[in-house]
């Protein structure tokens, strides 16, 4: 496929007086309605406000395809004789990948079917409905908004999201879910957590760690369940479903359906991760990184937008101590040692959503401002 960056260098050159972005942002912000909208209003070319900047588009004509795989682990005989190859497998792609695939991994397939059916009829119902929960307000458990980093990211991305935080812990009233999503949503919230459970037991043994080592000192004690509807796009080569980051979190269990677009960046390349069905893909967060003193690595993923859609994925991120009873966390003592002193300092999970949330989501420095 050729790409065609004539609109983006036309755009772009326009003077500024032409363009007040800020203005475009809070009208496209004002009308509740996110991407969808603009895709259900018949938009033939995609609004300035979502296309990358010249030089990004440039440098993907000159980016390199893989046939690389991102590791697939089957956690079938997790409980029997196969734990030691499991954890060997883990231990594995958490260093070199920083992301592996999961099958047989007892979330039932028609579970992970309801939810995304549930996030689809979610977008696609009535928009004044949806406008009920359309908020920046990230005080509220459940919060509908298009781009987390509207006001202050360098180019908006082609996508609209569905927010529910909590406990792990403790179920939100069901009254504050939408009642199209209701039951999906909860009955998988109930079934990711427990398998996060079981993965933050696998990644302490890969660590040399008892298996209960992660789980006690907090990191599956919050989740925020980010639930991602990307409608097709007229010009997916000028924009992107989601801006290459990494995730503020200690473990991300992510849920796609069949389209396909996520991308990691592995040996300085986009690789992607080809859908399975009833697979779940799995990455180390940035907070791990850091209480593994480096051990496992959180890399640089991304989406990109199609022509095809919409895609719909729900991710879940393991935030550990938060909002409820404030922790800190650093490189774990049994890690560290004279040999191989600690690379991070001590922080409070709170402290990076306060940046995380203050900045767009392309500036990856959260490590770089946690290194000693």
């Amino acid at each position: 496929m050729t790409m065609d960056i004539s609109d983006a260098s036309r755009t772009t050159t326009q003077t500024v007086t032409d363009y007040d972005r800020a203005k475009e942002v809070q009208a496209f912000d004002d009308t509740k309605a996110g991407v969808k909208g603009l895709v259900d209003a018949g938009i033939v070319n995609i609004p300035r406000i979502f296309i990358r900047p010249p030089e990004e588009l440039v440098e993907e004509l000159t980016s390199h395809q893989t046939n690389s795989q991102v590791p697939v682990i089957d956690l079938d005989g997790i409980r029997g004789n196969k734990l030691e190859e499991i954890v060997d497998q883990v231990r594995a792609a958490a260093e070199t990948w920083g992301f592996f695939q999961v099958v047989n991994h007892g979330i039932p397939l028609n579970v992970l079917e309801e939810i995304i059916k549930g996030i689809r009829k979610f977008n696609e119902q009535d928009v004044e409905l949806k406008k009920e929960f359309y908020t920046r307000d990230r005080t509220r458990n459940v919060r509908f908004n298009s781009n987390f980093d509207l006001h202050y990211s360098r180019t908006a991305n082609w996508r609209d999201t569905l927010t529910i935080s909590a406990l792990a812990s403790t179920d939100l009233d069901p009254n504050e879910y939408p009642e199209v999503c209701r039951d999906a949503v909860r009955e998988y919230i109930k079934n990711v957590t427990k398998l996060g459970e079981t993965l933050f037991e696998l990644l302490s043994l890969a660590l040399g760690l008892k298996a209960e080592h992660l789980q006690e000192i907090g990191c599956p004690k919050e989740y925020t369940l980010p639930c991602h509807y990307y409608p097709s796009c007229p010009q997916p080569d000028l924009t992107l479903g989601a801006t290459g980051h990494s995730d503020p979190s200690f473990l991300t269990i992510l849920l796609q359906d069949q389209i396909g677009g996520l991308q990691v960046f592995h040996d300085n390349q986009w690789v992607g991760v080809q859908p399975i069905v009833g697979g779940l893909v799995v990455n180390i967060g940035d907070f791990l990184q850091v209480v593994s003193n480096d051990k496992f690595k959180s890399v640089n993923h991304r989406v990109v937008a199609g022509h095809v859609g919409p895609r719909v994925s729900v991710a879940c991120f393991f935030m550990g101590h938060n909002a409820e009873i404030p922790k800190s966390y650093g490189p774990i003592k049994e890690l560290t040692s004279e040999e191989n002193p600690p690379i991070y300092r001590d922080f409070l999970p709170s402290e990076c959503f306060s940046k995380r949330f203050s900045m767009a989501v392309d500036d990856n420095s959260l490590l770089h401002q946690l290194k000693l």
